[in-house]
């Protein structure tokens, strides 16, 4: 058996003295509950923010089919050839990011015609892109 140098072994001993109390149970206890607390979410929390985000899905759905429902919107499809009901069928289909992007444009678009900066061609043009954006993300999932 070779010897171990007096160095190396002096430092195993050191090790092998200050190992065990750091790796008691009382000690493993006191550093595992502190992070074990900072990363539990409770189920209440859980439960908020998934009626959160089904609310927040909810009200984009409703103002994109409010806007694209109105009398001029769907004449300005029909004009187009597009058929709203089909575009109606196709807004519950599409994702929560994709719905919120377009509940922004419609509150821009409705913003901006309020405040007179829109023409009516203008608005015409937005309902068809908006209709449009719809059905084309339906049938790029499909």
């Amino acid at each position: 058996m070779k010897s171990i140098g007096k160095p190396l072994l002096v430092s195993l001993m050191t090790a092998l003295m200050i190992l065990p109390p750091a790796l008691s149970p009382s000690a493993l206890a006191q550093t595992a509950t502190p992070q074990s607390e900072h990363h539990v979410v409770s189920t209440a929390d859980l439960q908020k923010d998934v009626a959160a985000a089904a609310a927040a899905r909810r009200a984009n759905e409703a103002k994109v089919e409010a806007f694209l429902s109105t009398p001029r919107a769907r004449q300005e499809l029909k004009k187009v050839g597009m058929n709203y009901s089909v575009v109606q069928r196709a807004i519950p289909q599409l994702s929560r990011d994709e719905l919120a992007s377009l509940a922004a444009r419609v509150d821009k678009a409705q913003k901006e015609f309020q405040a007179g900066s829109l023409t009516n061609q203008q608005i015409t043009y937005i309902i068809i892109a908006l209709a449009t954006a719809v059905v084309v993300i339906l049938i790029v999932k499909a």
